[in-house]
């Protein structure tokens, strides 16, 4: 039986509606807050929704596969796998603040097919079948037609192991800050994502993220009739990549030079 994406996507968007729930529920509440690293946070709310998640999705699609932020393991991806971040944006979420995603990715054999980005403090869901388009709330999005560095407006995220990657941050920002109309910083590579592929950025670009960030991110934005690479226009993004890059198509190959920039 050939893979109904449509069907998929409804069962999918149940769950994620559950996830949606948990979440505000809980940002209501005191929040049990531990710490993965120096700046890097998971709370109890992340292995809750992650639990559910997984427990819901391997009804909807029996015998699938997982790789989930909280419980992610060296495992290569299978046929089907679902790829989870249950909080983009855990510091965010424990600091009362709204940019908080929960990210689904559905991976089939080479690349994902399927995409749920849900912000629920703010109301919005994006979706994305692999050749169907993508959309926010239901109503087709696109990313933007902005051509000119000067009048875009982009994104960017800042590594956990910052001490690493600090030189590399601040000279893109000393090289772009100049050239562009801004650039922010939210907390969450799947709302970034998102945000590329409604318009609302024009650009986006950070280093050492995850598959979890990005596996339903990457999908909208090329749904939307973005462009993702490397940092290096002429390299594919791969789950792995030391680097992503994702544009409304029209300002990718400067943007790529601008980051590449010694």
């Amino acid at each position: 039986m050939a893979f109904d994406g449509q069907r998929m996507l409804d069962g999918l968007l149940a769950v994620v509606a559950q996830a949606g729930e948990m979440v505000c529920e809980a940002a209501t509440k005191n929040k049990k807050i531990m710490h993965k690293g120096r700046i890097d946070l998971v709370t109890e709310t992340d292995m809750a929704v992650e639990v559910m998640l997984k427990e819901e999705l391997a009804k909807l699609l029996p015998g699938s596969d997982f790789l989930a932020e909280e419980t992610a393991k060296d495992t290569p991806l299978g046929e089907f796998t679902w790829i989870i971040d249950p909080i983009d944006g855990t510091t965010n979420f424990a600091h009362g603040l709204p940019f908080v995603a929960n990210s689904i990715g559905l991976w089939h054999e080479d690349r994902v097919i399927l995409g749920v980005v849900n912000l629920p403090l703010l109301g919005e869901v994006f979706t994305a079948v692999e050749g169907h388009g993508a959309f926010m709330n239901g109503k087709p999005i696109a990313v933007s037609e902005e051509k000119r560095m000067e009048r875009s407006l982009l994104a960017t995220g800042f590594p956990y192991d910052v001490e690493t990657h600090l030189d590399t941050v601040l000279r893109h920002l000393k090289t772009l800050l100049p050239l562009t109309q801004g650039i922010r910083r939210p907390g969450a590579a799947a709302l970034d994502l998102a945000y590329v592929a409604c318009g609302r950025y024009d650009g986006f670009f950070e280093s050492a993220l995850n598959p979890w960030d990005t596996a339903a991110g990457i999908l909208l934005v090329k749904e939307a009739g973005g462009q993702i690479s490397e940092y290096d226009v002429s390299v594919p993004y791969l789950f792995g990549s030391s680097s992503i890059l994702a544009t409304n198509s029209l300002i990718h190959s400067e943007l790529s030079a601008l980051l590449r920039k010694d």
